[in-house]
């Protein structure tokens, strides 16, 4: 386990420009290796027939231009096809076998070349690498074409044919040393070749990489408090990852602020009734008195705390949560509230859409369903409706929703609505409540970045609450 955990301390990841020149380098090696195989062994292989083909030709050269006296004495050409073969200790040997003779070229005299047999008219060989002994008595090696071919003449009033072959040696290693001159060449400018493009592709490297390191360099300023959250202007690869960067900063930021606000908000509020129970301490009340205030004060502030730890609860949601279906959480609400409001007799009636789905918290959902759904239930005639649908579609975005919520109650004056919306406002004074649904409504649709529509419902008469949560990450 020591040496495990050492081991994984020691290793460090690479970056990613390092670990894809890396990666490209072995590529490119691999092929430039590969490359360099296949034109080697394409180089050798037309050398070789271009060397048998050239023998083929020195061949046909003599045996088309040399010619037989009556005797059936040869007679060679005037000019050699290449001056080599007149060429003491030259690499090119020509040599033509008779029936009972043989004729060699200036070149070949003096060697020890191998064994040479009249072949067949039309009959063809090439053979090699053959030992030689050249005319100094170093040993060598050639490789030898021949051919056989036969003369046809009329002497006597009949046709006489004559036979012999043309062989046509090469030293050995003439084609050797070509591969090898090739090889030298082809190497070199496959290794200026790789390097120029590894120094390219470096630079390609860092010219693509340049959008993430611009990313990161964002984020380090954002970690260091010289921004306030990452730019737009990214390419779309890395838009989705600066997005839930930019959602994950503001909704850390979000959440400590309303953290703040909370106990802000909550320190307030409990100063009051502090006071007043200092107050009624110092001013020597009796016992009675000093218990009814206390219950009351009590009473104040656990409404306070329970109203502010309520808020604090509702507020932040996770960035990436599963899809909720609405209904079974609405029908569970809606029982509740029945019972409660039986005496009202009041019917609620659902048109949810089946896709529709609610993409954060099931908590988040039944605050914002409750409170709507109370409401409608507390001030409705008879009737409440709950109509839920998807929202516009967004590419490579979860999908919005829109819930509305409607009732057949008296309905909110246009001139209300604002002031109704307020934390701690109600719609009517002599309703119970603490006025602080709505805004705790209000709170969960900020959180995600929706919108809450207040008006008069067309189809029962009275208030209508559409709330339009935006199409997510």
């Amino acid at each position: 386990m020591g040496n495990d955990r050492r081991y994984r301390m020691s290793w460090r990841p690479r970056s990613l420009q390092v670990r894809q020149l890396l990666a490209a380098s072995v590529g490119l090696v691999a092929f430039l290796a590969l490359a360099g195989f296949a034109l080697d062994r394409a180089f050798v292989d037309v050398a070789s027939q271009g060397q048998h083909e050239r023998l083929r030709v020195f061949a046909e050269f003599y045996a088309g231009t040399i010619e037989f006296a009556r005797d059936d004495t040869l007679i060679p050409p005037e000019y050699p096809p290449d001056e080599r073969f007149e060429r003491p200790g030259g690499d090119l040997y020509a040599a033509v076998v008779m029936t009972d003779s043989l004729w060699l070229s200036g070149s070949a005299q003096g060697p020890q070349l191998p064994d040479l047999v009249l072949l067949e008219g039309g009959q063809e060989r090439i053979d090699g690498p053959l030992p030689m002994i050249d005319s100094a008595g170093l040993e060598g090696e050639v490789v030898r074409y021949g051919r056989g071919f036969v003369l046809v003449r009329e002497m006597g009033g009949q046709e006489t044919e004559t036979p012999f072959t043309v062989y046509i040696m090469e030293d050995a290693g003439t084609l050797p040393s070509q591969v090898q001159v090739f090889r030298q060449a082809l190497w070199r400018y496959l290794g200026v070749s790789g390097a120029v493009l590894l120094l390219l592709q470096s630079g390609v490297l860092r010219w693509s990489l340049w959008p993430l390191r611009r990313v990161i360099d964002e984020l380090t300023r954002v970690q260091r408090g010289q921004l306030n959250r990452m730019g737009d202007l990214h390419p779309r690869e890395l838009q989705p990852l600066t997005e839930s960067i930019n959602a994950l900063i503001e909704s850390e930021r979000q959440g400590l602020e309303h953290q703040r606000n909370t106990m802000a908000d909550l320190a307030h509020s409990l100063k009051t009734p502090l006071a007043v129970l200092r107050t009624r301490l110092d001013s020597g009340a009796s016992d009675a008195e000093l218990r009814e205030d206390l219950e009351t004060q009590l009473q104040r502030m656990n409404d306070l705390v329970g109203y502010q730890l309520g808020r604090a609860a509702s507020r932040g949601h996770k960035l990436f949560a599963a899809p909720v279906e609405i209904e079974p959480h609405a029908e569970q609400i809606v029982r509740g509230l029945e019972k409660i409001y039986a005496s009202k007799g009041v019917l609620c009636e659902f048109d949810i859409d089946p896709q529709a789905r609610f993409h954060g918290e099931p908590g988040d959902l039944q605050e914002l369903l409750g409170n709507l759904l109370e409401n409608a239930f507390k001030w409705a005639g008879s009737r409440v409706l709950l109509t839920v649908k998807p929202g516009a579609p967004a590419a490579n975005r979860r999908p919005g929703v829109i819930i509305a919520v409607e009732d057949n109650g008296a309905g909110i004056p246009q001139d209300r609505i604002a002031a109704v919306l307020q934390r701690g406002v109600r719609g009517d004074e002599r309703v119970h409540g603490h006025g602080i649904g709505l805004s705790i409504v209000q709170d969960i649709i900020a959180s995600y970045r929706g919108e809450l529509n207040v008006g008069a419902s067309e189809e029962l008469g009275g208030a209508r609450f559409e709330v339009v949560l935006p199409p997510g990450l």
